[in-house]
């Protein structure tokens, strides 16, 4: 068979992997390692719950073979095990539909980009930095062929076929240059320990080792095999006994992160249900986040066997970003993907876990404000995903949330906004609908800056979709300042007065504007500007139909209201000058400018400029 090219993409992060981003060569080892621990993982499920691998003898191992003097290092397992298509599309190819968007996010910064290809899950090419040639034989469970993978990393691979006793998989590593150190058992075993000790299969290493005989008084050298790991699952032993390094390393692990985890819970649960659940917060946000085939980020075990790592049955979407284990007691090992769904007991597991989760992070907002500001920076925006969503644990989360305010720096929570709340305040407001800096210069806010009331800034694209559904913080109201009931709450006594006043103006507005608003009237809540648009408490602002209308979203035709300050100047001269032919323009410059403010596109904005020269030829 001649040699095959690698996929396009992989040629790429080849080259990046090799020449800059790994800072630590030696986390080759740790990334085969984990291969094989997925592989026995996968074939010892097999045997437990698949007629066909029911009599299969297994005894599932690493092993590591050290050859000082030909400079090579075997790593066999005995699991699952590859063949042909498989070789091709997990060493040749990266099938994910993300790839050239992830090489896109590559800054040339090694340490940010090094985390980067940690995330994506490509650890199995770090071989090429301590080795110019890597073999990888293997069968597959179940089949009687194997197959041979070769390549230097450079050129491509070839794939040809192999004998393997055993179904199983074996790299053999030719080190180069850079990797001649790692030809060492005393650093092979530390590695180890290091970074797999709580791999829960045993890892042996065969090398040569120097023993003194004292019979013959010199050194003699034999073949010795060891373990080198102590092949507990760490997750099952008491917390007391772990240290943060061995989280640390195990999180590193099951991740493929470089990066240490912002924060860990792990629970031991007892009682009705049995369980064990340790998960971890990425010190940076996954960066498939926001793709449709996002990773899920949590292993399911059943008494130490594990299960699957695919489930997004296991925990919330909003908590993707989640990373661990859950290991129980209770679920039948031939638990498949269709009766997660339904089963009662992984129902109750994850409605716990849930709730555990928010309230670890409940007690870190508490106490290390500095960590949870990290963490606010990377998942501020999935917890709203959460208030959208998971009404049973919305109160945890508004607790959580952050925002920006009119009137502190930085962002704030609505617990501190809430103690912040004037006296004859009845409700905790918030502006929705664009750019932050569009927001805090509208003209709704006016008002609430004039009477001290704080104003939140939900200046993000998911904000007003979600507290749209939201009307209490606690017994607190929470109120959109968008919206045109709002203003009720800023009415003085004056204003039926004002209105009469007024009203021919507004009759006059209404006959100019026509079907464009739905109504017009004077309003309390304006300080500076002489116009504002709102919509009804049930309907989009004005920039969020622009967005569903761009998404191809249908819409029903909604008009907003124009709302008019009584007390500027320009509505008080207006008023004296409804017969004139400036009234016209100047009617629909207040509508305009009202838009503008609102960042939303004029309809027409060569009529609005003719508008603005005729009304400018008369005043300058």
């Amino acid at each position: 068979m001649p040699k095959q090219e690698f996929q396009t993409e992989v040629s790429q992060l080849l080259q990046l992997i090799i020449h800059s981003l790994y800072s630590h060569p030696e986390i080759f080892l740790r990334e085969l390692i984990s291969n094989s621990s997925d592989a026995l993982d996968k074939l010892r499920y097999l045997t437990l719950t698949d007629e066909r691998f029911k009599g299969f003898t297994f005894d599932p191992r690493i092993e590591l073979e050290l050859n000082e003097t030909l400079k090579t290092l075997s790593l066999a397992d005995n699991g699952i095990g590859m063949n042909q298509e498989d070789l091709i599309a997990h060493l040749g190819t990266i099938a994910r539909s993300g790839t050239k968007n992830f090489l896109n996010q590559l800054s040339g910064d090694a340490k940010k980009d090094s985390n980067l290809i940690g995330q994506f899950g490509v650890g199995f090419y770090s071989v090429f930095m301590v080795a110019d040639k890597v073999e990888v034989i293997s069968r597959k469970a179940g089949e009687d062929a194997a197959w041979k993978w070769t390549s230097d990393g450079k050129t491509g691979f070839d794939i040809e076929p192999a004998e393997r006793a055993t179904p199983g998989t074996t790299v053999l590593l030719h080190f180069n240059a850079d990797g001649e150190p790692y030809a060492n058992a005393w650093r092979l075993k530390d590695i180890v320990k290091k970074y797999s000790n709580h791999i829960a299969f045993p890892i042996f290493l065969t090398y040569d080792k120097s023993n003194w005989n004292e019979e013959e008084k010199k050194s003699v050298t034999e073949r010795t095999t060891e373990q080198v790991n102590s092949a507990s699952a760490l997750w099952r032993r008491s917390k007391s006994e772990l240290t943060d390094e061995d989280y640390k390393e195990l999180y590193k692990s099951l991740t493929g992160d470089f990066e240490d985890p912002l924060v860990w819970f792990h629970t031991k649960a007892e009682g009705s249900l049995e369980y064990i659940t340790l998960f971890f917060i990425p010190a940076k946000a996954p960066i498939d986040l926001y793709q449709q085939d996002y990773k899920a980020g949590v292993k399911l075990y059943v008494k130490r066997v594990f299960i699957m790592d695919d489930s997004r049955e296991l925990l919330p979407q909003y908590l993707r970003f989640v990373r661990g284990i859950i290991d129980s007691e209770d679920l039948p090992l031939n638990v498949s993907r269709e009766i997660l769904q339904q089963n009662k007991i992984l129902n109750s597991i994850r409605t716990a876990s849930v709730k555990k989760i928010l309230s670890e992070l409940k007690n870190l907002s508490e106490n290390d404000a500095a960590k949870y500001a990290l963490f606010i920076e990377q998942y501020n925006r999935l917890l709203k995903e959460g208030l959208y969503g998971d009404f049973a644990n919305r109160e945890a989360l508004l607790d959580l949330v952050r925002f920006k305010s009119t009137a502190v720096e930085g962002l704030t929570s609505l617990a501190d906004a809430k103690s912040r709340m004037k006296e004859g305040q009845t409700a905790l407001y918030y502006i929705t609908g664009g750019a932050e800096s569009l927001l805090r210069t509208s003209p709704l806010l006016e008002i609430y800056k004039k009477k001290g009331y704080e104003v939140l800034i939900l200046d993000d694209d998911i904000d007003e979709i979600v507290f749209s559904q939201i009307d209490t913080y606690g017994e607190t109201e929470l109120k959109s300042v968008n919206k045109s009931s709002t203003s009720d709450d800023l009415k003085d006594e004056t204003e039926p007065e004002k209105s009469e006043q007024t009203q021919p103006l507004i009759d006059k507005l209404k006959a100019i504007l026509g079907d464009r608003v739905k109504d017009v009237r004077i309003t309390s809540r304006l300080a500076d500007s002489p116009s504002v648009l709102v919509t009804d408490e049930d309907e989009p602002t004005l920039r969020m139909q622009q967005m569903m209308k761009a998404m191809g979203q249908k819409l029903p035709e909604l008009k907003p209201t124009l709302e008019i300050n009584p007390d500027h100047e320009i509505v008080k001269k207006l008023s004296g000058r409804l017969t004139d032919a400036i009234a016209d323009d100047a009617a629909w410059l207040l509508y305009d400018q009202a838009l503008l403010m609102e960042g939303v596109a004029l309809p027409d904005p060569a009529a609005f400029v003719q508008r603005l020269n005729r009304v400018l030829n008369q005043t300058v």
